[in-house]
């Protein structure tokens, strides 16, 4: 049952005011138990200061001077007053304000029965032997019963207040955490039955539900874009791959006619459709964040030098020139392997798609909360057509159509920057031709 009431709202909340509502039992409890300890302390001292007092007198008058000052005292009686019973050696009373329901025994007695008149009661009593007697101090209880009762109604009403807000706020709660979840089981039902579009309310409260309202539709919105990539990826690769396939089946049909240069032709078609099928495969790798479990400290001013170094020689043995300006010390959590991949890609597409003695720069600086890696150059620009969808799959300019290539370089640079919590796109700065990487947490 309790395993059960903490899978809920209403069941949590009911146990925190029962838990509340014991923890008043308690403290109730201890208070009525010192206030009760407290007045009966309380009462002895006043026996024990008034025994002393009526002690002394004996010792100066013997009883019968304590049977006066008893009288004196019942004659100016009041509620607060004690009570008394003075007794010779022979059990004879002396002087009394109350008779005994039980002869009295010399020494403390907590629960002392006597009756005053036609009614009884309890007093807590103290019973002193004097020379030829013996004196009975009795304080009368009722008043310390009278505050028990209000002590343990006052407790009793706290315990019932505590129990009826608690359950009240159960039902408040829980009402409240059913009506804000079932907006998001209506979005969740409504995305099941194929409305992408539908989207959990948000009241602007900034308060956990509106913040896991927050939470829940950047993650539909995702869902959303990769489902729009997949629709996108699959029209593409279907439009992409016919020409390619047409090529290789006709390359096939002229090898079983016997020609020998067809199959080798047939090779390199086939050789081209592995290499559109691993850069897929490994854009979609790289998308899926699977590379993250790889990530280390990078020297990326370092890994940029090395590659500018590394294609030095190809810039110059095709009239091309590149030039850096990386920052020293630039360092950043990541995978090394796919960074020197996104900017090959980049070092590849200049050397490919610009005319010689083109003049590329490859740059990185530091910005407030991360790293730019440029890759710019003097050649061709592109148009701002052709610039929205570059990133896409099999994008191409226009004026790459004629050269190598089958447009995924460009997509796999992004996948690689977004996978380091950054984004890749066209850099805007001057005329030709510029791509930026933003990679996050850099230092």
């Amino acid at each position: 049952m309790i395993r059960r009431l903490w899978r809920s709202t209403f069941g949590i909340v009911v146990l925190v005011a029962l838990a509340f509502a014991a923890a008043t039992l308690a403290i109730g409890g201890v208070a009525y138990e010192v206030t009760h300890e407290a007045l009966e302390e309380q009462l002895d001292h006043r026996v024990a200061v008034e025994t002393r007092a009526l002690a002394a007198e004996a010792s100066e008058a013997g009883l019968a001077g304590v049977a006066e000052a008893i009288r004196l005292r019942e004659d100016a009686r009041n509620e607060a007053s004690l009570d008394y019973l003075l007794v010779d050696r022979n059990g004879r009373t002396v002087a009394a304000t109350i008779a005994p329901l039980a002869p009295p025994e010399p020494g403390y007695q907590e629960h002392f029965g006597f009756r005053r008149g036609n009614t009884t009661g309890v007093g807590q009593a103290l019973a002193t032997p004097l020379a030829g007697g013996l004196l009975v101090v009795v304080a009368d209880r009722h008043d310390l019963a009278a505050i028990d009762r209000t002590l343990a109604l006052l407790f009793a009403g706290a315990l019932g207040a505590v129990l009826a807000l608690g359950i009240g706020a159960a039902i408040l709660v829980g009402w409240l955490t059913r009506r804000r979840l079932s907006r998001i089981d209506a979005t969740a039902q409504a995305i099941i039955a194929g409305d992408l579009t539908q989207r959990v309310p948000r009241d602007g409260s900034d308060s956990e539900f509106d913040r896991l309202a927050a939470t829940l539709n950047r993650m539909l919105d995702r869902i959303t874009a990769l489902m729009d990539n997949l629709r996108q990826v699959s029209t593409d690769v279907a439009h992409d791959l016919r020409t390619p396939l047409t090529r290789l089946c006709n390359q096939l049909d002229r090898a079983a006619a016997g020609d020998a240069e067809a199959i080798n032709a047939a090779r390199r078609q086939a050789d081209d459709l592995l290499e559109i099928f691993a850069a897929l495969l490994r854009i979609a790798e790289v998308e899926g964040l699977a590379e993250r479990r790889a990530f280390a400290a990078i020297d990326l001013s370092a890994l940029l030098d090395d590659m500018a170094d590394t294609y030095r020689p190809d810039f110059e043995a095709t009239g091309h020139y590149l030039e850096t300006d990386v920052a020293p010390g630039l360092r950043i959590e990541g995978d090394r392997r796919l960074l020197a991949q996104a900017l090959s890609n980049l070092l590849e597409n200049t050397l490919r798609h610009t005319p010689a003695g083109t003049t590329a720069t490859l740059s990185a600086r530091t910005t407030r909360d991360a790293i730019e890696v440029t890759l710019k150059d003097d050649g061709p620009s592109v148009s701002p057509a052709d610039a929205e969808r570059l990133f896409q799959r099999f994008a191409r300019a226009e004026a790459s159509r004629t050269t190598d290539g089958h447009g995924l370089g460009l997509a796999l640079v992004r996948a690689i920057a977004v996978g380091h919590g950054g984004n890749a796109i066209l850099s805007e700065s001057g005329s030709g031709f510029g791509v930026t990487i933003r990679l996050a947490g850099g230092r």
